[in-house]
């Protein structure tokens, strides 16, 4: 069975996104196992420099390093990132399961990632040129997850 961890940064205050990704982890627990590492943002200050995002950056994706596995296969969302159909989508998460056990899903806190963990990636996607929540983000991800296993098994879900 495919190992899929999600690393993401910022704890969800929200119950409603809580329960959703509650609900897609129970709907995703028939295809795959599934973890998480939610780990701390950094705070924002109200005056906002490039030398103060840019460390806020740094210390939030050293913490998000730390979580990845050697072995996996680390996706990054970034607006910079490749766009897939929702059948691309699964056919990509097929094919790379295929070759491998662990894939890695990492989202960045409100200000992204840096260009060293970008680099590290393996592949870098994007769900819309449109700014979300990263919160939201987490349960989208999840739920193209879930469509692209659906999809590879021919069962229906509504499109």
């Amino acid at each position: 069975m495919l190992n899929i961890h999600i690393i993401c940064v910022g704890k969800l205050k929200e119950k409603y996104l809580r329960d959703a990704i509650s609900e897609y982890g129970k709907r995703l627990s028939k295809y795959c196992r599934l973890t998480f590492s939610e780990l701390p943002d950094e705070k924002i200050p109200e005056k906002l420099n490039p030398t103060i995002e840019k460390e806020i950056k740094f210390k939030e994706c050293n913490h998000i390093i730390k979580h990845i596995k050697k072995d996996s296969y680390v996706i990054a969302l970034d607006l910079k990132g490749e766009e897939f159909t929702s059948e691309e989508f699964s056919k990509k998460i097929e094919d790379l399961s295929m070759e491998n056990s662990h894939l890695t899903f990492v989202i960045g806190g409100s200000l992204g990632l840096t260009k060293e963990i970008l680099s590290m990636c393996n592949l870098k996607i994007c769900f819309s040129k449109m700014t979300f929540p990263h919160q939201l983000i987490r349960v989208f991800l999840l739920e193209q997850i879930f469509r692209a296993f659906k999809i590879q098994r021919g069962e229906t879900y509504h499109r």
